[in-house]
């Protein structure tokens, strides 16, 4: 199973585009692409989160439920373009969707660990506003695989 985005490389910088307004982006989700999903893949999860100490897991994006005919997302998908039956819950931000990077100032550069998991199920029915350990522990028995990559923001 492969993870990339079109709009930076694994282990490079997130362009501004894709960050909050309040550090000159847009706040729009990048564009995602996925391959070579596991046999016995009934759906589709999303992951952006940042690991870095200050920023304690923040997370920037959950989805479930993206449907495993679907190949990726398209830039801007969140909010707007998200495929039938895809479920975006509430990040740290406090509203439904995809959140930038808006890592605070001279915290250096934070890592947005972008992680598609396959599942053997379609019928995760998950509160909207479920934290990072709770979208975790409800997914986890339900992972055929998965597939990560990286991108960085700093200021």
């Amino acid at each position: 199973m492969k993870l990339s985005s079109p709009a930076f490389p694994d282990g490079g910088s997130i362009p501004v585009i894709f960050t909050r307004p309040a550090v000159g982006g847009r706040d729009i989700s990048p564009p995602l692409e996925w391959s070579d999903l596991p046999k016995g893949t009934r759906s589709l999860a999303l992951s952006v989160v940042d690991p870095h100490p200050v920023a304690r897991n923040w997370v920037h994006w959950l989805v479930i439920g993206i449907p495993p005919g679907i190949t990726g997302l398209p830039e801007g998908a969140s909010r707007t373009a998200m495929p039938t039956g895809a479920k975006e819950l509430i990040n740290s931000f406090g509203y439904t969707g995809y959140g930038g990077p808006q890592p605070p100032a001279g915290t250096g550069e934070h890592p947005y660990v972008f992680t598609i998991y396959a599942l053997d199920t379609n019928a995760l029915d998950l509160p909207a506003d479920i934290d990072l350990e709770g979208f975790l522990a409800a997914i986890s028995p339900h992972i055929i695989e998965q597939a990560k990559i990286t991108g960085y923001f700093g200021r």
